[in-house]
């Protein structure tokens, strides 16, 4: 199942794509869901806060594996920061490594960048899948 929407560059995005992981992931257990909803949230936020264009949130179940990837047409490269207790920002590629099983940046060829991660899949049927490879 891979699922894909379009964000638009503005501060209601960010709840837009959490709702929308949310409805994709139906049926994956509530603590893979809290996750998914806090590291969509800081890939959302970023795309809002350090671009300047829409982004692109895809949803891909496949076996026992979540792939949440987040697409916008900015350049550079994220990089993880080591910020204060005291800094307001900073956390989220750190929250991203500490939560998720991989994550990673892809440059696009065009112009931009695309930021995904994947977290195992802990529904009963994907359990079951796991457990007969």
């Amino acid at each position: 199942m891979k699922q894909t929407r379009t964000f638009p560059h503005e501060p209601e995005s960010v709840p837009a794509a959490r709702r929308f992981a949310m409805s994709a992931l139906r049926g994956v257990s509530a603590d893979t869901l809290e996750a998914v909803e806090l590291m969509v949230s800081e890939l959302a936020t970023n795309c809002i806060r350090h671009t300047d264009s829409a982004f692109e949130l895809t949803i891909t179940r496949a076996g026992g594996d979540i792939r949440v990837a987040a697409t916008d047409g900015a350049g550079g490269r994220p990089e993880m920061r080591s910020p204060k207790p005291t800094d307001p920002s900073g956390r989220g590629l750190k929250i991203i490594d500490m939560l998720s099983a991989e994550w990673g940046v892809e440059q696009r060829a065009a112009a931009g960048k695309t930021v995904w991660f994947t977290v195992a899949d802990t529904t009963p049927a994907s359990a079951a899948r796991a457990s007969r490879a």
